[in-house]
């Protein structure tokens, strides 16, 4: 694999080539049907370094940076969008950590070392109606005599459900001297914590089925005084793992919503190549109304992958915009899942009506790029936080 420092372009069908990517394809139609993770995905991925991706070369992973990761994220989601928003959740632990030790803080090193060794991470941080999201938690971290924290409360959610080893989750703590404090860490799963955390088997949704996010519910779970990887106040922080979260976790989602939107003007592409018209005995390439529908989703796709590479490569060499981050964060996330589901939207008029049957690509596509809107930020956040940084704080 090509390393983040080396300036070839770096070609993501070196770690996910086309066959590969064909069996994520054929195999994302059956998990959204029977509504099943797919195990044999997350085995094909293992197998491709996908886990470690992060992780640097001399402890035994890729090297890559997120410039690279949202270019795979982007491809994998051109043929198995939910097996792609599951790994996300497991890249943005591995992400953080890389963003945070590229800044010299090596407190999530066991992160990166996990993920070479196999373990997969999810992430245990939404709650519902919780639209504090990172600055602030209605689960409860009590301190434990050890230095360990004691976790109670509901997470929803948390894709891999099936799968995951460790769970990366906040809570605050209010009882702490120093307190409230807003605490983040890593809690195990195992025979023994099984009481401890309960997940639950809700996972039945319109779209992005396979991911398995399904609700997790804390009760006393123990995060050992070694994975507590930080203690900060609630509400907006400057602390690096507040900025590494929400930037690797808005470029590796809109990263997904992307590559949804490339793949639905790949295939309205080929389908107006072969429908034909009655009238003319032409193919719909021909027409004029459909030619200017496929560039108008052609001029809307074309913008997404340029801010993805610069954003995400800023965050590789450590360009400091300042309090700008946040409102560029969350305006890419928008503008890619606003732009994916109006791609979306077009593919399906100008494929015709077979792409209303459920067993359409495109009718999955459509029922996939729907969450886009779900995850932070969400439309209200994003424009809140952009205004912010336009016309500054409402007064009063």
């Amino acid at each position: 694999m090509t390393s983040p420092d080396h300036r070839s372009p770096f070609d993501p069908a070196s770690v996910l080539p086309d066959a590969l990517l064909e069996r994520f394809r054929k195999r994302a139609a059956q998990h959204d049907s029977d509504n099943t993770f797919p195990h044999d995905d997350l085995a094909d991925l293992r197998d491709a370094g996908y886990l470690a991706l992060f992780a640097p070369t001399e402890l035994g992973g890729a090297g890559l940076g997120l410039a690279e990761v949202s270019l795979l994220q982007q491809r994998l989601a051109t043929a198995a969008p939910a097996t792609a928003l599951a790994i996300n959740m497991h890249l943005v632990w591995t992400g953080v950590a890389k963003a945070l030790a590229d800044r010299g803080v090596d407190d999530l090193r066991f992160v990166l070392e996990g993920a070479v060794a196999g373990e997969v991470f999810a992430f245990g941080i939404s709650e519902a109606g919780n639209d504090l999201v990172l600055f602030g938690s209605d689960t409860d971290a009590a301190p434990q005599p050890d230095g360990s924290y004691a976790f109670t409360g509901t997470k929803i959610f948390t894709s891999l459900a099936p799968v995951w080893t460790q769970l990366g989750l906040h809570g605050l703590d209010t009882t702490s001297p120093d307190g409230p404090k807003m605490v983040y860490t890593f809690v195990p799963r195992s025979e023994e914590d099984a009481g401890r955390i309960v997940t639950r088997d809700d996972w039945n949704t319109l779209g992005m089925r396979a991911t398995q996010s399904r609700t997790t519910q804390l009760r006393g779970a123990v995060a050992s005084a070694d994975r507590v990887v930080r203690r900060i106040p609630p509400g907006p922080n400057p602390d690096p793992i507040v900025f590494g979260i929400f930037s690797v976790f808005e470029i590796l989602l809109a990263s997904v919503y992307t590559g949804i939107a490339r793949r639905a003007l790949d295939v309205a592409v080929e389908t107006v190549g072969t429908r034909r018209s009655k009238k003319t005995g032409l193919t719909y390439s021909q027409d004029p109304d459909i030619r200017w529908r496929i560039a108008d989703m052609a001029l809307a796709y074309d913008a997404l992958p340029p801010q993805l590479a610069t954003l995400s490569r800023d965050i590789d060499i450590l360009v400091d915009h300042g309090p700008r981050w946040f409102s560029l964060l969350s305006g890419v996330k928008h503008r890619a899942v606003t732009m994916a589901k109006a791609v979306v939207d077009d593919a399906i008029l100008v494929a015709g009506g077979s792409s209303y049957f459920a067993g359409s690509e495109l009718s999955r596509l459509y029922r996939d790029v729907l969450a886009g809107m779900f995850h932070p930020s969400d439309p209200e956040s994003a424009h809140s936080t952009v205004a912010t940084a336009w016309l500054g704080p409402v007064a009063g």
